[in-house]
């Protein structure tokens, strides 16, 4: 069983749907455990591996990032179990917390709130790189 803290991106963009819902809206209302569903779209045109994020609601509030997508999606695709839970926000995204391969994600520790500086966030993003499958 492997977790990892994955960004979601495109939060500022508006919704297709009837109403325009805002993204970034619907996340600030989640609070950090919250479900999220991931979807693979092959037919989105503009990249076939994407990955919508989805809130327990149901409105779509991101990607996942170009880099973790094809990864993410092939595993899906694989039948593995997925679970993800919103972690938090932070600046220009948002950001959640999976687990591959069975049970509940944990959310990582946090500093103290006193501890952390507006321009910092109170948790830390799973660095990048090819030995995450990226």
């Amino acid at each position: 069983m492997k977790e990892l803290t994955l960004a979601i991106v495109g939060i500022d963009f508006p919704n297709n749907d009837r109403a325009r819902s805002n993204r970034r809206s619907e996340l600030m209302l989640l609070s950090p455990g919250a479900a999220m569903t991931l979807v693979p779209e092959p037919r989105n045109p503009v990249d076939p591996q994407a990955v919508a994020v989805f809130s327990s609601s149901g409105l779509q509030v991101g990607y996942l990032s170009a880099e973790r997508a094809p990864w993410i999606g092939a595993r899906i695709r694989a039948g593995d179990e997925i679970v993800a839970i919103y972690q938090g926000l932070a600046g220009g995204a948002g950001y959640l917390r999976l687990r591959i391969g069975g049970g509940a994600p944990t959310l990582p520790v946090t500093r103290e709130r006193d501890e952390v500086t507006a321009e910092e966030p109170n948790f830390w993003p799973d660095p990048d790189g090819p030995e995450f499958g990226a």
